[in-house]
């Protein structure tokens, strides 16, 4: 059995619940996450080794990390761990963080059909989102205001190509079912690297284009105002992030899925701002 429970957000909002004014001593820390930690196996390392180090049990509900950020600014959740740096910002100028921190980045790969029909392969990721759109190749966006489809939206920005058309579907759903979708209809799509890697043996998509610096993808923990919210459980919030930036939860970043795929799907960045992300 996992050891990560996911919860439906309406049970978020109950377990947050207690006496107004009472110091919150749970043990359960509620954890509001992106999709893409949840499908890439990292979520659950993680979740049990923080259970098994701490005496607090994560219980995460994975969404994208609009929904989740949301989420944290109902004060529904204890702590989040998201991706979409600009969105975060606005989440803590508007007093909903305590803590913001770098914890790691994966990076973003442009995935398609193995024959290429657009003819894309060596480009650098911009210069093939535009011969995509050319082409008319269906692209499946995710759609459902994640940090990947925040991410892919502001790629296309950066090309100066607003995507419409019937070859571009919002598919309004996460980034496992999306390449599944992608897959069937032969079609382009943008991924993380850890998604693709642990799902590639049931989809028929290859790498397109990588290893290109502006498809780095970073990930920060961000404690929920418990100044703002008195019924977080701060202290579980806290050990949550002291637990991600400790240096063996960053060795065992560094080393997830390495035996498995023969390379890092992730890189452990604690202690740096994200200017010094590369």
């Amino acid at each position: 059995m996992k050891q990560v429970v996911y919860a439906v957000i309406a049970a978020l909002t109950l377990a947050a619940c207690g006496p107004a004014g009472a110091a919150v001593t749970r043990r359960e820390v509620l954890l509001a996450t992106t999709t893409s930690f949840q499908d890439s196996g990292l979520l659950d390392v993680l979740a049990a080794d923080f259970q098994n180090r701490t005496p607090y049990r994560l219980r995460a509900t994975a969404v994208g990390t609009g929904a989740a950020l949301a989420i944290g600014a109902r004060g529904d959740a204890d702590v989040l761990f998201v991706h979409a740096p600009q969105e975060e910002l606005s989440y803590m100028r508007d007093g909903n963080g305590d803590r913001r921190a770098v914890v790691m980045h994966n990076d973003f790969v442009l995935l398609g059909p193995p024959s290429d029909p657009a003819h894309v392969r060596g480009k650098n990721v911009f210069d093939a989102l535009r011969a995509i759109a050319d082409s008319r190749i269906p692209f499946i966006s995710r759609g459902d205001k994640s940090g990947t489809d925040i991410f892919e939206k502001n790629l296309w920005k950066q090309t100066a190509i607003v995507p419409a058309g019937s070859w571009y579907v919002e598919a309004a759903t996460g980034m496992g079912q999306t390449l599944t979708v992608a897959s069937e209809k032969r079609a382009y799509t943008l991924s993380d690297r850890g998604t693709f890697l642990a799902r590639r043996g049931q989809i028929e998509l290859a790498i397109i284009v990588e290893r290109d610096p502006p498809l780095i993808n970073v990930y920060h923990v961000i404690t929920v105002s418990a100044r703002k919210f008195p019924k977080v459980n701060a202290a579980g919030a806290d050990a949550f992030a002291d637990y991600l930036v400790s240096p063996e939860t960053q060795r065992l970043i560094a080393s997830f899925g390495v035996d498995k795929y023969g390379e890092e799907l992730f890189f452990p960045d604690a202690g740096k701002n994200d200017a010094d992300v590369r």
